[in-house]
């Protein structure tokens, strides 16, 4: 009982967590709207399905309520398909036969009513044709996989990768349950909440959610290597940085580049965004500026005007999350250092 209790408990916190992921990628405004929402539409009907699976293990549900989960992996294997082709620049533009593809799950949902849900013969058939489109789908998308092109995002593929694989590995689940090779029936809803975890962690990791901005605009990997040289140019030789007012735009134009191919460069090559990667340099200067002897009595305005913050509190502020001290407390350890020598 206390092992049944516990699976429950799993499972829904499974589902709670799915539906906040999207209703997170339903509203998220950056990045690639379209992939964002096919990757919000392949976890909604996960979950539908894998909600479905809980309820009727714990509760006698009627046939038009199992239909519309049974529903849901209709709304997986083209939300995965479309996915993967606008990861990878496949797709850019959506028109109105396009979302045909989802005209099964409309269907399958408008008239659950009349659709049989009684574990006869035709019952079985229809649950068999519904995991068939997804195995359709599934291929589909293995071929995406095969052949996305390798110029991309190695993150954004295998992101792409491993959800196929999982959402392939959900399928085995209750195929191999309606064989009746596994039957462990609600499987399949703990499997789905280990995934979603595992896509939570990547969301607060700031990975493969952020990656896929970048995911249909690749730059060739010479092209990359060159500009970044020739914004670390910009920022080392020409200090750029000491601009308290310098920007992106700013940036882009004396590279010669546009806004969004700059802050992917340097987004890929230091994992920082342009904010992040102006104050990097701010701070080195800030640190050089305070342990040099001729700047020992200088206030910290002055180190932090000189190092082209615009105010002292985003100094401070800076200097702390970057090296874990106040500029205060650096060039005090700098002095006692010193006087150790």
């Amino acid at each position: 009982m206390e092992g049944a209790v516990l699976i429950l408990v799993l499972s829904c916190l499974g589902i709670a967590q799915a539906l906040f992921l999207c209703i997170y990628l339903f509203t998220l405004k950056k990045g690639n709207r379209y992939a964002n929402f096919f990757l919000g539409l392949l976890i909604l009907g996960l979950t539908i399905r894998i909600g479905k699976s809980i309820l009727n293990e714990y509760l006698d549900l009627v046939a038009w309520q199992r239909n519309l989960g049974l529903a849901g992996i209709l709304l997986v294997g083209p939300s995965l398909w479309y996915h993967g082709k606008v990861l990878f620049g496949a797709t850019t533009r959506f028109y109105p036969k396009q979302y045909l593809h989802f005209l099964p799950y409309l269907c399958f949902t408008f008239f659950c009513w009349l659709i049989p849900n009684r574990y006869d013969t035709l019952s079985i058939w229809i649950y068999y044709g519904i995991f068939f489109h997804l195995l359709c789908y599934l291929i589909l998308s293995a071929g995406v996989v095969i052949h996305m092109d390798k110029k991309s995002h190695s993150a954004v593929q295998s992101w792409y990768r491993n959800l196929v694989i999982g959402v392939g590995v959900i399928w085995v689940f209750y195929m191999g349950n309606i064989l009746g090779l596994i039957p462990f029936y609600i499987g399949g809803a703990l499997c789905y909440t280990l995934l979603v975890y595992i896509f939570s962690f990547l969301l607060l990791q700031k990975h493969s959610f952020q990656l896929v901005k970048y995911s249909a605009s690749v730059l060739d990997q010479e092209v990359l290597g060159t500009l970044s040289e020739t914004i670390q140019k910009l920022f080392q030789e020409d200090t750029v940085y000491l601009n308290p007012q310098i920007t992106l735009n700013e940036v882009a134009s004396a590279v010669g580049s546009t806004p969004k191919i700059v802050s992917q460069v340097i987004n890929t090559t230091t994992g920082k965004n342009f904010s992040e990667y102006v104050n990097a340099h701010r701070v080195e200067k800030a640190k050089t500026l305070l342990r040099s002897p001729a700047a020992q009595k200088e206030k910290i305005a002055s180190i932090a005007y000189d190092s082209g913050f615009n105010n002292v509190t985003s100094f401070n502020t800076a200097f702390k999350a970057m090296t874990g001290q106040t500029p205060s407390e650096f060039r005090k350890h700098i002095k006692i250092d010193s006087k150790n020598r």
